[in-house]
């Protein structure tokens, strides 16, 4: 066991040598394993929580810190509030989450959180279409039998096909989660033993193809898919990730927000402290093994374990020496989502319909035939990857308080008045197109530009998780998966490697004996008060 200089502040009086009531020997109490991870969003929360579970189940005791540089915490994952109404939350970033994402609808169950389930906004109409640019070449309700019929008349059997191939290589990434395979302590490994190489090592057309696929299903359909999920063409995204943007059964978010998830896992424990608005600068290996972190402020801290739970390419730190293993700088996606509220509906004939026919709620897009897919990717003549009605509400800041819909836009460059103007029909100043007019046609409206996910292109071998003795990455499986859930995995899976590495030190430190150590948690000082989250301005 390890004892820091940094660590000494944080015992109590048991640390030291004292007797014991009965005159037998003093014994030093355990000191706590200290853990810091770098980033509190969907893998950083979730390696907190279940490293706090699996230490505990295990006898060991320990103190977590959060590092977050943002003031708040879920990462990706966050909400904005429409004309500023804290009534109003919308998710920016990642809106969903499915059935199979066990982590993240286990946390909920065990929270209490209650979910969105989100009806039409506008009766009677479609509630998604598919855009080329030119006409919508499919549009469908609610999976209704009407619904069922238009698929199997203008694709055959290929819906059922590629419903075949989505399940199977769902169940083959569940197997990463249960014993054999769980802990993994290679990703490319893993993927290896459950059967997936084949589906990361191909596009997803190429991966469709080779099972037998109408290429009309999936350049349409699944394509549709990709674009609205990863900004990405069938022909540059590997079989595996198109396959996870058809497993939409059970869609669900957390009301208020699918970040409370995180809120509510770095809030579960008494042994876990969160920094928000506290910026990690570098990362410094000592001779002993353990690591100092030094903040922009110039604090300092000494850890057992270190956990980078953030995209290294984007953290800006120093890692010093250079880790035994250091990630690739891999290409991720610019995507600009854009959120407006109006009191009107999409213009019919901005998407080649007739006047009186209503525009799907959800418009996805894909490319028209002539098209090349590109590769970063080609948004193609449809100019954007979808336009939804995520929610409405009432503006009260209207000088007539009026209902409106709550639009997002995924695109792959800035909107601007020209196309708002275009899919309205109606006339959007440039003003309003930058910061809305509570009276006007646009009456609020946000612009965020962001990193969202990593151009997901075939591969078959990943980032290292252990980038050297006691430093983890979780972002190795972004190349592989990116969704909350997998990053959620990816926490969960470091926090098993940790605590199985400290079972087996404890064993081999007892002359081979199989031991867990044993804690005196009355004299652990964390135990006595509920650590507060902190936000360090």
């Amino acid at each position: 066991m390890r004892l820091t200089t940094a660590a000494l502040p944080f015992l109590s009086s048991a640390a030291a040598l004292r007797s014991s009531s009965n005159g037998e020997s003093a014994q030093p109490a355990i000191v706590p394993k200290r853990v810091a991870i770098i980033g509190a969003g969907a893998a950083g929360s979730s390696a907190a929580y279940h490293l706090a579970q699996f230490a505990q189940d295990s006898g060991i005791p320990l103190q977590i810190d959060v590092f977050e540089r943002n003031w708040h915490i879920g990462g990706r994952s966050t909400t904005i509030n429409p004309w500023f109404d804290p009534d109003q939350a919308i998710e920016l970033g990642a809106s969903i989450f499915v059935d199979v994402n066990h982590i993240l609808v286990n946390a909920t169950k065990a929270f209490n959180l209650s979910t969105n389930n989100r009806e039409n906004l506008l009766a009677n109409i479609p509630e998604v279409g598919i855009w080329n640019g030119k006409e919508l070449v499919f549009t469908m309700n609610e999976g209704g039998w009407w619904d069922l019929a238009k698929l199997f008349w203008r694709y055959g059997y290929a819906p059922v096909k590629a419903n075949k191939l989505m399940r199977e290589t769902v169940d083959k990434f569940l197997q990463m989660y249960e014993r054999p395979h769980f802990p993994w302590r290679s990703l490319s490994d893993v993927v290896q033993l459950v059967g997936l190489t084949e589906a990361t090592g191909l596009t997803g057309e190429q991966y469709m193809q080779n099972k037998g696929i109408a290429p009309k299903f999936a350049n349409e359909i699944v394509q549709a898919s990709t674009r609205v999920n990863y900004a990405s063409n069938l022909g540059t995204i590997h079989g595996v990730e198109a396959m996870v943007c058809l497993a939409t059964n059970g869609a669900m978010s957390i009301a208020g927000g699918n970040w409370r998830i995180f809120e509510h896992m770095l809030s579960s424990s008494d042994y876990i402290s969160t920094h928000l608005n506290h910026t990690i600068a570098q990362i410094s290996k000592q001779a002993d093994g353990t690591y100092n972190l030094t903040s922009i402020a110039g604090r300092v801290s000494s850890f057992d374990e270190v956990i980078l739970a953030a995209p290294l390419q984007f953290s800006n730190l120093v890692i010093d020496p250079a880790p035994e293993h250091t990630p690739d700088e891999i290409p991720y996606v610019k995507l600009h989502v854009t959120h407006f509220t109006t009191p009107h509906k999409l213009d019919p004939l901005a998407f080649g319909l007739e006047a009186d026919k209503p525009v799907p709620e959800y418009v996805l897009t894909t490319l028209q035939v002539d098209e090349d897919y590109g590769s970063k990717p080609n948004v193609g003549r449809a100019g954007f990857f979808s336009i939804s009605i995520v929610s409405s509400g009432v503006n009260v800041h209207a000088s007539k308080p009026r209902s409106e819909y709550i639009y997002k836009i995924f695109s792959p460059k800035r909107i601007d008045y020209q196309f708002l103007s275009r899919v309205l029909g109606l006339q959007v100043s440039k003003e309003e197109a930058e910061k809305g007019d509570v009276d006007g046609t646009i009456s609020w409206i946000n612009h965020w530009d962001v990193h969202s996910y990593p151009y997901e292109y075939p591969r078959v071998t990943f980032d290292e998780i252990k980038l050297d003795e006691g430093l983890w990455y979780t972002s190795a499986i972004e190349s592989f998966i990116s969704t909350m859930e997998t990053s959620a995995l990816s926490g969960k899976n470091v926090a098993q490697l940790i605590v199985n590495e400290w079972n087996k030190q404890a064993g081999e430190s007892s002359n081979g004996e199989d031991m867990k150590i044993e804690a005196n948690w009355d004299s652990n000082p964390w135990n006595n008060a509920q650590k507060p989250i902190k936000d360090d301005l």
